[in-house]
């Protein structure tokens, strides 16, 4: 069985997205990753290249901003067509695996591997919002999602690149991991966070008339479920550096002393799914 990894990116130094800890939390499983790097203006062909591994192959394309928010996927697909393995492990440049689920993902990809009534392999979400410490889990945040498929050459990104699809129309049939995904996309300073929402609105990704500013930050941020586990060790240097992080964490500590999942760093999400959205 082999594995490709593989993963599109594009200004990420600008943007400060931690898609060095992403390629690296998985590469320890893959025989190749395929990473698709658009015309960038800020090194980041370069903070690639730096990663320095031999499985590491890159593509270099231009993307042509006048499809709107199709080009995620359209760009998705063209690195998914490098892919050589019997799996392709997707993930984009805010989302990192946790090293304690490696073995188990490629467990259940072997234990896939001649099913071949099964498609893509399902993951739980955490979103994290504002802080290292806590998540989302309210309207229009979706917590579960499929990031490792077939590679069959008869499954393909679509849209803004949120999922996968079969070309033929049929229904994408899954299989559960029991694994996180980690979603670090919406922590970060508040300037960081304009900017990316300024570019995710130019693209088409973000409706720019509800999200034309995040000068007002993240808000309290005690309305989120607190996350009482460890992160991704590729992730501790980012999370050890976030002030905002290591404020709420205190309070968090004061709150959950007596949390044995406090104590024990279990990584856990409550079940409780809001129906509403959180403002």
């Amino acid at each position: 069985m082999k594995i490709s990894g593989f993963t599109i990116v594009r200004n990420a130094v600008k943007f400060n997205y931690p898609v060095v800890a992403s390629i690296r939390s998985i590469l320890p499983i893959c025989d190749e990753f395929i990473v698709n790097v658009g015309d960038s203006d800020d090194g980041t062909l370069e903070l690639i290249r730096s990663i320095g591994s031999p499985k590491i192959r890159i593509i270099q394309t231009q993307w042509d901003m006048s499809q709107g928010s199709t080009v995620l996927s359209q760009q998705t697909n063209l690195a998914l067509k490098e892919c050589k393995g019997d799996w392709a492990f997707y993930l984009q440049s805010d989302e990192v695996i946790h090293e304690a689920d490696l073995g188990k993902l490629k467990g259940w990809m072997q234990f896939y591997l001649n099913r071949k009534d099964i498609n893509a392999l399902r993951f739980w979400w955490f979103h994290f919002y504002g802080s290292f410490w806590r998540y989302r889990i309210d309207f229009g945040w979706y917590q579960k999602q499929d990031r490792i498929i077939r590679n069959n050459g008869q499954i393909e990104s679509y849209g803004d690149a949120f999922g996968f699809r079969r070309i033929d129309g049929k229904p994408l049939r899954t299989g559960l991991t029991f694994c996180y995904l980690y979603h670090y996309g919406w922590v970060n300073s508040n300037e960081a966070m304009q900017k990316r929402c300024d570019n995710a609105s130019a693209i088409g990704f973000m409706d720019r008339s509800k999200n034309n500013s995040f000068t007002s930050g993240y808000g309290d941020l005690n309305r989120f479920p607190s996350y009482l586990g460890t992160h991704p060790a590729v992730m501790n240097e980012m999370v050890q550096d976030h002030y905002l992080s290591r404020e709420d964490f205190k309070a968090i500590r004061r709150r959950s002393w007596w949390n044995p999942l406090f104590w024990f760093r279990l990584r856990y999400k409550t079940g409780h799914r809001l129906k509403e959205r959180i403002t």
